[in-house]
């Protein structure tokens, strides 16, 4: 093996996904995935700090982010409008542009329960950021923490809505659809059904 190797970070990320879905999450080692990668161990360990890492090693950015969307949105704009603007740049910038990425690692998390928690602190996590940044505009509680919380509800169910769909809608177009149908069904009463 070369000591430097380009992209060493994506190689380990593709072999890990590659892997985690043959053979499942819990039973893959580090060491099949650097083989797989064609990498150390050692090289493993400067980019990720366990093999989890490898599905939520974007967590900081994501939040940052979105924390930025929030604080630079028009000091005009409603809360749940801050967020859903923040959450469609996001979308389109950060998502769409690794759309396999999230997919498999979407089909990872969704076969191992303990994946599943870390998934929902996460989700949890980017919640409180996103009541601390509207709280940073002068949003009051309770709205700056509803409006945070309904904001990470949008995304999880326009997340599911895209990886379901398979790319046949753009993820931050399941964003504002899911924003339009929380603030219909927030108005008031639904029309029946017939």
């Amino acid at each position: 093996m070369s000591r430097w190797e380009p992209d060493a970070r994506g190689r380990l990320e593709k072999s890990a996904l590659e892997l985690y879905r043959e053979n499942g999450f819990e039973s893959t080692t580090v060491a099949e995935i650097t083989k797989r990668a064609g990498l150390t161990e050692r090289t493993f360990f400067r980019h990720f700090a366990d093999k989890r890492e490898v599905l939520f090693a974007g967590s900081g950015a994501l939040q940052e982010a979105l924390v930025r969307g929030v604080r630079d949105a028009p000091a005009a704009m409603p809360p749940i409008e801050a967020i859903a603007t923040a959450l469609t740049e996001v979308a389109d910038t950060i998502f769409e542009q690794r759309r396999e990425f999230a997919w498999q690692r979407q089909a990872v998390i969704a076969a191992n329960v303990e994946l599943q928690e870390r998934e929902l602190i996460k989700l949890a996590t980017l919640a409180a950021a996103l009541a601390e940044a509207l709280r940073g505009r002068g949003v009051t509680d309770p709205a700056a923490s509803l409006a945070a919380e309904a904001g990470i509800a949008v995304f999880k169910i326009a997340f599911e809505s895209w990886v379901e769909g398979g790319g046949k809608r753009i993820l931050s177009q399941l964003i504002r659809a899911a924003v339009d149908e929380l603030k219909l069904v927030t108005r008031g009463p639904l029309p029946s059904t017939p």
